[in-house]
């Protein structure tokens, strides 16, 4: 029989053979290269006072902190929300039938490659070829009045609505991509038994697929909800004045206002909030995921078999 010290040392030897920290380095020193520190030089600089030409004086104030409570800040905050939720809602409601259609083809590597086609393509060039197409002379206008449907150009650029769809178009593949890989690992005889329970095809989806694929709709989410949240290119090219969003005053209070505290102190709120949405969700996700299989587990101990949501 093995005695306690010498499993003790077995231990040790194993982990004295396997240097876990030695993998672990590189990416330990590029997140704090590349992520610790910069977000250490804004905690930093947005308790300092504004320099008269730009920069920092090493006086500390809060006075950044009180700039924030302002109605113009409060009113930037809110536009960015509405336009955050309401191109992540669009975005989720068109990527949810996109990765289920994606899942059930027999031609996945054909569309994968379809999504993947506007990563080809620089960013910007993107941004400019929707402006080409909803500009006052653009190919929609074109068309438009081409086929007598209008008599003047129809203003589609610098909204928010022309914002929103530039949004959603250049997040959707974020969207389409986890939601794709969570459905095509989802059981789809669970279905079927639904529907043989007498539940309709739209309550099968809602009641099975979705619950089932919920993993996947809070991943789709966070990859679209938190950089359209920060989204600085698209309200500056194709947005007016009415799309103002917290990424652009971010840049005025660095390049024309030169208030750098300031512009630190928003970039820090902002992290601090998006960071207290994303662990609340992921609680609430794994609390839910938790309480479902705990609720479900059988007298033997046994897994819990798939359910089918109470379908009828």
């Amino acid at each position: 029989m093995n005695r306690p010290g010498d499993r003790a040392g077995a231990r040790a030897l194993g982990s004295a053979r396997e240097p876990g920290g030695l993998y672990a380095a590189p990416s330990i020193l590029w997140l704090t290269v590349f992520f610790l520190a910069p977000l250490a030089i804004i905690v930093a600089y947005s308790f300092m006072t504004p320099g008269a030409r730009g920069g920092v004086e090493w006086t500390p104030t809060l006075d950044a902190y009180r700039a924030i409570a302002n109605p113009t800040f409060a009113k930037v905050t809110l536009n960015t929300i509405l336009v955050a939720i309401g191109a992540t809602a669009v975005t989720l409601i068109i990527a949810l039938p996109c990765g289920y259609y994606m899942a059930r083809s027999e031609r996945q590597t054909l569309l994968l490659m379809l999504v993947m086609i506007p990563f080809w393509t620089n960013f910007l060039i993107r941004i400019y070829a929707w402006i080409a197409i909803l500009g006052n002379e653009g190919f929609l206008n074109d068309l438009l009045l081409a086929l007598g449907l209008v008599d003047e150009s129809v203003r589609f650029l610098y909204n928010r609505g022309a914002v929103m769809l530039v949004l959603v178009y250049t997040y959707l593949p974020y969207a389409i991509l986890p939601l794709y890989s969570t459905i095509d690992k989802f059981d789809f005889s669970l279905l079927e038994a639904a529907r043989d329970l007498g539940a309709s095809k739209l309550g099968a989806i809602v009641r099975v697929l979705l619950p089932n694929v919920k993993g996947g709709i809070l991943t789709a989410f966070l990859f679209t909800f938190i950089p359209i949240f920060g989204a600085y290119a698209v309200p500056l090219l194709v947005g007016g004045t009415e799309s103002y969003m917290l990424g652009n005053l971010i840049a005025d209070e660095l390049t024309k206002s030169r208030d750098w505290p300031l512009a630190s102190a928003i970039s820090l709120v902002i992290t601090l909030v998006t960071t207290i949405g994303v662990l609340l969700l992921l609680r609430a996700n794994g609390a839910s995921t938790l309480g479902g299989s705990a609720g479900e587990a059988s007298a033997d101990g046994a897994a819990p078999e798939p359910a089918v949501g109470g379908a009828r």
